[in-house]
């Protein structure tokens, strides 16, 4: 308690001033502690008891919810699972190929191999051994021999190979870890001195219809029953003038009730006065590429100057063709105008969450920092327009491989299931290695700089494509666990927590939305390695699954409001403000109830199980117990939380989940 006091006996004043102009003017302050003869005292402590007493409560009933909420999650993490497990039903027939049964096999040895040293380290760790370990002259039981041996064997034979793959990997992941930190920085610097291209002309609706050039615009699709009648839609209302545009819709489907909602789709908007068009092809030869190689063999294709492609499950704004065709004016050695994605699920499930960051650095980082510094990156298969003539210059779209993105991909709605991601993933690892091995010595002869050539050779497919899966799953999966049982092989503690946490958070920088979800972005990536790299070792070595086109599986979570909105803005008699909406949707609706005899009734779909990724769970698993003994606690956590995200993806229990 604070007083203010003059210098009479401690007697308390409000405040003791000089009034001698001529002195210094003083307060004096007094502390005063409270006694135990003061009535009000005894009332403050006691109110201050009951509060505590009431905040201790509050806790108490806090804690009993927390457990509550953990008891059910994990009641209804185990029913789930035991559901999952009674039914049996494994891998995706697209996951059962004999590479991945093979690599299967091998995870299932070392499964067991890491059970078998679980159960001897026990035996031996309850002797007494592991703090005074035996050596052969004193070991008197067969046991104890036996440990004694296998400690000179681990000494001697073992642990010096397994350290030295593991100061590769660290050298390996090093390297990849300051590629990403030189992409960041070049992002910032882009950021600081805001760099961006500047299109040399605008159009405001003032031309004449002559100075629009002829724009061809392509939709491949196959089977997209959720997401066609949007995708074609957005790119029938385009600003743009009508004789100077052709659409191609590309149908690749071998459902005949997707082939003929498509084609109702397609003369809808005959009817209406656009030009578009529906090609059908009876054999998918080359699957999307083919596709679109296909489409530009068409004698017409000669009269346009510019391609848009736009995948099916991707919806351009009305006015995309306006903001993307000025950038080629004037510069007649541009080939791409490449604009970046957005996603309309992205928020839909963790699994979705954790791709946005992926994809968000891909497009605000990597596209960004090679476009401006290198001028040389990649196409992403969508939300794209190509000069006609420099994709025909290139060689235009090539068979040979099932990702035609590097080849001369995409995605606007995220796969919200961890099947069709999976999927996805494998698609898009193994098809650079395919490249890469068919295109090597091409990329050695192409009229391009040698900085461009290393680009592509150095950074994008050696390390991101194939270094980088190959060092998180050797690193994490097989090295990590191993050391637990063999000691004197050390994997340092920055190289498990440290820098893996510092590269996830400058990954996470793009999408700043996601920083809460950062430990499970870094658990789930290291969880995927083992996906990658069977991709990359399948198109790799020309392994059957990597010739498996399978294609992403959409839910049309977009809707139609976007268009209709723009309908009622849109003067022009082409788009219809009364009937848009309500056309658009019946006319789907009548042509699938005439061809409802004739749908093939659809398998029932569930959640799976992932046989190798329950495996690897069950090895982090292990080995987090192993080093338990030794105490290593860095490492325990990491091989334990690691090992939790390899069974909850194992079981199915990340992205949709069916009941």
């Amino acid at each position: 308690m604070l007083k203010t006091t003059s210098f009479k006996n401690g007697g308390t004043s409000n405040a003791a001033f000089s009034t001698n102009p001529d002195s210094t003017a003083f307060l004096t302050v007094e502390i005063s502690n409270p006694t135990t003869s003061d009535p009000t005292v005894d009332k403050g402590h006691t109110r201050s008891a009951r509060q505590l007493s009431w905040l201790w409560l509050l806790k108490f009933q806090q804690l009993a919810t927390s457990l509550a909420w953990l008891t059910n999650g994990s009641v209804y993490l185990l029913r789930t699972a035991n559901r999952r497990i009674a039914a049996s039903r494994t891998d995706s027939p697209s996951d059962s190929s004999a590479s991945s049964r093979r690599l299967y096999r091998i995870i299932k040895l070392f499964l067991l191999l890491v059970i078998l040293l679980l159960c001897f380290e026990l035996a031996a760790y309850f002797k007494g051994w592991h703090f005074s370990p035996p050596s052969m002259e004193s070991a008197e039981a067969a046991v104890e021999r036996a440990y004694a041996k296998w400690l000179e064997i681990r000494a001697g034979y073992l642990a010096p190979p397994l350290q030295s793959l593991t100061n590769v990997c660290i050298v390996l992941f090093l390297i990849q870890s300051v590629d990403r930190v030189v992409l960041m920085l070049g992002c910032f610097w882009i950021k600081f001195r805001k760099l961006r291209p500047v299109a040399a002309v605008e159009y405001d609706g003032s031309e004449n219809v002559e100075d629009y050039p002829m724009v061809l615009v392509q939709i491949p699709m196959c089977n997209e029953r959720e997401v066609y009648q949007q995708s074609i839609s957005a790119c029938c209302v385009q600003d743009w003038p009508k004789e100077r545009m052709l659409i191609q819709v590309l149908d690749d489907s071998d459902e005949l009730d997707a082939q003929l909602l498509i084609k109702a789709e397609v003369q809808k908007w005959q009817q209406r006065g656009v030009h578009i068009l529906y090609r059908h092809r009876l054999i998918r030869t080359g699957y999307k590429a083919g596709n679109l190689k296909s489409a530009m063999n068409c004698d017409y294709v000669k009269d346009y100057e510019f391609v848009a492609i736009f995948d099916a499950d991707f919806q351009p704004g009305p006015d995309f063709l306006k903001k993307t065709i000025p950038y080629f004016k004037g510069k007649d050695d541009l080939a791409l105008v490449q604009t970046r994605w957005a996603f309309v699920n992205k928020d839909e499930n963790l699994l979705t969450r954790l791709q946005n960051i992926n994809l968000s650095f891909h497009f605000e980082v990597e596209q960004q920092v090679n476009g401006v510094f290198i001028n040389f990156f990649g196409f992403n298969g969508t939300a794209g327009v190509w000069r006609i003539k420099a994709l025909e210059e290139c060689g235009g779209w090539l068979e040979r491989t099932t990702v035609e993105d590097m080849d001369i991909a995409c995605l606007c709605e995220l796969p919200e299931s961890y099947e069709a991601y999976k999927k996805q993933q494998h698609r898009w690892h193994s098809g650079p290695m395919q490249l890469f091995r068919l295109c090597f010595a091409d990329t050695l002869r192409a009229k391009v700089s040698f900085g461009k050539k290393a680009n592509l050779i150095f950074l994008f497919f050696l390390l991101r494509k194939l270094i980088l899966p190959f060092y998180s799953f050797t690193l994490f999966c097989i090295i990590l666990p191993l050391s637990m049982f063999l000691p004197e092989a050390e994997l340092p503690a920055w190289v498990v927590c440290y820098i893996p946490g510092l590269m996830s958070i400058l990954n996470i920088l793009p999408a700043p939305r996601s920083f809460p979800f950062i430990v499970p972005y870094l658990l789930f990536e290291n969880t995927m390695s083992v996906t990658k790299f069977h991709a990359m070792i399948s198109g790799l070595f020309r392994l059957g699954s990597s010739y498996e086109w399978v294609v992403t599986k959409k839910l049309g979570r977009s809707s139609e409001a976007d268009l209709v909105a723009f309908a009622e803005k849109e003067s022009d008699p082409l788009v219809e403000t009364t009937n848009l909406h309500r056309s658009s949707s019946e006319s789907g609706l009548d042509a699938l109830n005439k061809i409802e005899t004739t749908k093939k009734s659809g398998k029932k779909k569930r959640n799976r199980l992932y046989r190798k990724e329950l495996a690897l769970a069950m090895i982090l698993l292990t080995a987090a117990l192993r080093s338990l003994l030794s105490a290593q606690g860095i490492h325990f956590y990491f091989l334990l939380f690691q090992g939790i995200s390899f069974l909850v993806v194992g079981l199915d229990l990340i992205g949709e989940q069916v009941s």
